[in-house]
Formats: structure tokens, C-alpha cells, sequence
């Protein structure tokens, strides 16, 4: 069964009540996204495996862990998720990184995909799928499975903001992820944004209106 972590670090905290800032400009918005995603790798990297080997020091010899070599994937959803994949990056630089769009139809109000693109061995990579915003959580719940499909069977979802029916929803249609946030929030309004929020992030990572 997934669990749900909000990661609660004041510096995680801090930064995310500038991202929330209406007077956040473009620049700021992306930097502070980034700083965030890259903070919060450090909690979702936390059980990777770890191997022990001989290294010298300039005093002497000892024995200390380095990662074991397991192969991670980076999957922004297109296109918010592209402003967090460069933070978590910077700490997982071997990782691989797929990208996945879709959007729904308007008239079915099913998913339609209009990119994939995965590394080939995705079946044997731990997967995290990055995406700012959790809002209906129906765009992360088609990404996911559209993984799925393709072999993937270790996923995580980690996104900056949530709304509980966003959390809810991928409880129930992949309970075996683990999703890691940074807040869950106090509802979706009318139009499908989150209450507080911060807006579209899409909009404001790229300075799009």
C-alpha cells in the first residue's frame, strides 16, 4: 500500500510560502520550484540502497557507503513537471529522464497521450514522477498508468502541492505509490484549482498567460 509524506522542513516551508506569492516574478518562481524539488529529492532518495568499499583518506584507510548503482528515472509531466526536473537532477545525476504528455479529451473526457518517451530499460528503474501540482490528480493517475503499460512497476509521485481529492484519487487507482508532498492544501475550487494553491504553475514557471 502507497503512504502519503508531507514533507514538513522549514526550508522546504519557506520556499513554497514564496512560490505561493502572487508578486513571485517568472525568475523567482522557477528558481524557488527548482530549490524545492531538489530539497525534497533528498527525502525521497532516502532508502536508496547503499554499498560499502575501501577507500584511502589522506590519513588512512577506512571502509564507507556509496550508492549501489540502483537505476533511477526522472518523468516530469508535460509541461509544469519540466521546472522540477533539473533540482532533482543535481542530486541523482546518473538518473535517466523520460517525459510523458496528455491531455483529455474534451468530449470523451478521456485520457489522450500525445508523448512518451521513456528510457528502454524502464522496467528495471525506480521511477519518480514529478509534477507541481496534484489537483484532480486525474493527469498523474493517466501518467502513471500509461507507465504501467509500459512496464514500470516501481513508481513514485512527487509534487510541490496537493489537494486532498488529488491525494485521494491516486490512492485509489495506483495504491501501491508512494506520493511526496510538500502541502496538501484545503480543497479544489469550482474550476479545478487548488484553494490556496498558487495559481497555474505551468503559467508561471514559463510566463505564459
Amino acid at each position: 500500500m502507497g503512504n502519503v509524506f508531507v514533507l514538513d522542513h522549514p526550508l522546504i516551508q519557506h520556499k513554497i510560502t514564496h512560490i505561493r506569492k502572487t508578486d513571485t516574478g517568472t525568475k523567482d518562481f522557477r528558481d524557488l520550484v527548482d530549490e524545492v524539488a531538489g530539497l525534497m529529492a533528498y527525502e525521497i532518495t532516502r532508502d536508496l540502497p547503499l554499498t560499502e568499499v575501501e577507500i584511502e583518506t589522506p590519513v588512512a584507510k577506512t571502509k564507507s557507503n556509496v550508492l549501489s548503482g540502483k537505476k533511477i528515472g526522472i518523468v516530469p509531466i508535460l509541461r509544469a513537471g519540466l521546472g522540477m526536473v533539473d533540482g532533482v537532477l543535481r542530486h541523482i545525476p546518473a538518473a535517466k529522464v523520460g517525459h510523458v504528455g496528455l491531455y483529455r479529451d474534451p468530449e470523451t473526457l478521456k485520457p489522450v497521450e500525445y508523448y512518451f518517451k521513456m528510457p528502454k530499460d524502464i522496467s528495471e528503474r525506480d521511477l519518480i514522477v514529478v509534477d507541481p501540482m496534484l489537483a484532480t490528480g486525474g493527469s498523474a493517475a493517466d501518467a502513471i498508468q500509461s507507465l504501467k503499460k509500459r512496464g514500470a512497476n516501481k513508481i513514485k509521485l512527487m509534487c510541490l502541492i496537493a489537494a486532498p481529492e488529488g491525494v485521494d484519487h491516486i490512492k485509489k487507482e495506483h495504491p501501491d505509490v508512494d506520493i511526496y508532498l510538500a502541502s496538501i492544501d484545503e480543497k479544489l475550487d469550482e474550476k479545478g484549482y487548488i484553494v490556496p494553491g498558487l495559481g497555474d504553475a505551468g503559467d508561471r514557471l514559463f510566463g505564459t498567460k
